[in-house]
């Protein structure tokens, strides 16, 4: 038998702390080996225990979670997921944890209970399976380019998860203004997403907006999966838009890569599809048919994957005709848009 998953769980209140604790003590794979009130205790308890994972608080006394945070990332990386409150201040707090190193996030509830961390169990045992570094290794983020020439009528779709947030922003810091019209799919809960795309508008050159029913593809424009809802699919025709599907999780997400990418295949325009850093195998299936349809396809390679499950899904696959670290990507990803935008696809 493996050994079970120790997790510290930190939090300055002691209802939460018990409910953390009580959900993840439910699954007889993960032991919960101590909790702290706050980073000063933490840090101790830190030393003590040796944990796999930490689960982190957004807001506590002496020094707040984010703080707490950088201090870990830089000091001793280790697999960190937050707990966050669902104000407007918590999700952008958390959105600056999940840039800094967090490997996911989860939500408190409104009522407090078990159950609604349900999906804490999944989150912890993928953190502990996760590739953490140390902020000093991360090579800085490509400036985007002074001159670029977009391609006509070219689609660029990109496909995320766990690890998601830090590498969309390495990636679309290189963008330039005029860059392809970009549609992504992020695995985020619903609560998150509207932020997310906020502050990648704030720190990247073209607009970048959730997707909305309707959206005409634009170059220079990039449109976020919203999360929870709804599956982010393009209509063909004349002018691309985003159209959002209400029906069940297709590989047990919704939004689902898989279902965008194949929406792209049916547009017949020159494509290019990407597959970065994420749990399980979303997006495999339809960065292949992309592939096979004549677009063209990056992965992310596996040392600079937080999770290398769906790059590995569709390398494995053969969807991927190129794997490369994520900070090469952004100038690959333009260079291959420019390339096939002259071309037709049958």
């Amino acid at each position: 038998m493996s050994a079970k998953i120790k997790v510290l769980v930190v939090d300055d209140s002691l209802t939460m702390r018990g409910l953390i604790s009580a959900a993840l003590k439910s699954d007889p794979e993960i032991e919960v080996v101590g909790t702290a009130a706050d980073p000063i205790e933490a840090r101790a308890a830190i030393k003590e225990l040796n944990p796999d994972v930490l689960t982190l608080d957004v807001e506590m006394p002496n020094m707040n979670g984010l703080e707490f945070l950088e201090k870990i990332m830089r000091l001793r990386p280790m697999p960190v997921v937050m707990v966050s409150t669902l104000t407007a201040a918590g999700t952008d707090v958390t959105l600056a944890a999940l840039e800094i190193g967090a490997v996911d996030a989860v939500a408190k509830p409104a009522v407090a209970s078990v159950d609604a961390f349900h999906d804490l169990i999944d989150k912890v045992k993928t953190a502990a399976r996760s590739r953490v570094r140390a902020r000093t290794d991360i090579p800085a983020r490509t400036a985007a380019p002074t001159t670029y020439r977009p391609a006509a009528n070219h689609i660029l779709a990109i496909g995320s998860s766990t690890g998601g947030v830090e590498a969309l922003l390495t990636v679309l810091s290189g963008f330039p203004a005029n860059c392809p019209a970009t549609i992504i799919t992020q695995h985020m809960p619903a609560t998150f997403t509207a932020s997310f795309a906020a502050r990648l508008d704030r720190v990247c050159a073209p607009t970048v907006t959730e997707a909305f029913e309707g959206a005409q593809l634009k170059t220079g424009h990039i449109y976020l999966a919203p999360g929870g809802a709804a599956h982010l699919e393009v209509t063909p025709g004349m002018t691309p838009r985003c159209h959002l599907v209400q029906s069940d999780p297709v590989n047990g997400h919704r939004p689902s890569v898989d279902v965008m990418f194949d929406s792209v295949v049916k547009l017949k325009r020159p494509m290019t599809g990407v597959i970065l850093t994420g749990m399980g195998r979303d997006g495999a299936k339809g960065l292949k048919a992309i592939r096979d349809a004549g677009g063209r396809t990056l992965g992310q390679d596996e040392a600079t994957s937080v999770v290398y499950g769906m790059p590995k899904a569709a390398f494995e696959l053969g969807a991927v005709e190129r794997q490369l670290p994520l900070h090469r990507l952004s100038s690959a990803i333009l260079e291959l848009c420019a390339e096939s935008g002259a071309r037709s696809i049958a």
